[in-house]
């Protein structure tokens, strides 16, 4: 029985990050940024049947995602090697978007961020689409992972100098 409502839960998650990908697409297509509205999506193209719960979930997803933009680009652009963000399909960079808003600013865990990116791009994008993806998501995630090992050496560092 739980087995079934944690297999619903993550069903739930990506439609919600998947109706999420579908606002952010719009935003970026119009270059509206955080002028979009969710309810016009949820009224005009939505699902009617997803639970508030789920709505929610992605509304949160676009609205941070559109709040933190300019750091989430930035993250990208340290792992997009030869690529610039404008020229990425829209499609592609909107998925990496949402998915390192998950990694900084959510306690989803990174393996699930990225299996989830890749469904999602596998749906909406190309295979290689999914490759590339990976490649950037898989970069950041040793990045994110690492970071607190410097910070700690970093102030070991600091501490023994001022012995």
């Amino acid at each position: 029985m739980s087995f079934e409502k944690e297999v619903k839960s993550s069903g739930t998650r990506r439609k919600a990050r998947e109706c999420a990908l579908q606002m952010l697409f719009a935003a970026d297509l119009v270059k509206s940024g955080n002028a979009i509205s969710t309810n016009d999506y949820w009224n005009e193209l939505g699902d009617n049947d997803l639970d508030e719960k789920t709505r929610d979930f992605a509304n949160g997803l676009v609205k941070g995602t559109l709040r933190e933009l300019s750091a989430i680009d930035d993250k990208i652009r340290t792992r997009a090697e030869h690529w610039r963000i404008e020229r990425m399909a829209i499609v592609d960079r909107n998925v990496l978007r949402l998915a390192v808003y998950e990694f900084l600013y959510q306690d989803t865990p990174h393996t699930v961020v990225i299996n989830e990116a890749l469904e999602i791009a596998r749906r909406f994008s190309t295979f290689e689409a999914t490759q590339f993806i990976n490649g950037i998501l898989d970069g950041i995630k040793v990045d994110l992972e690492k970071a607190p090992e410097t910070v700690e050496k970093q102030d070991e560092k600091s501490k023994a100098s001022s012995r």
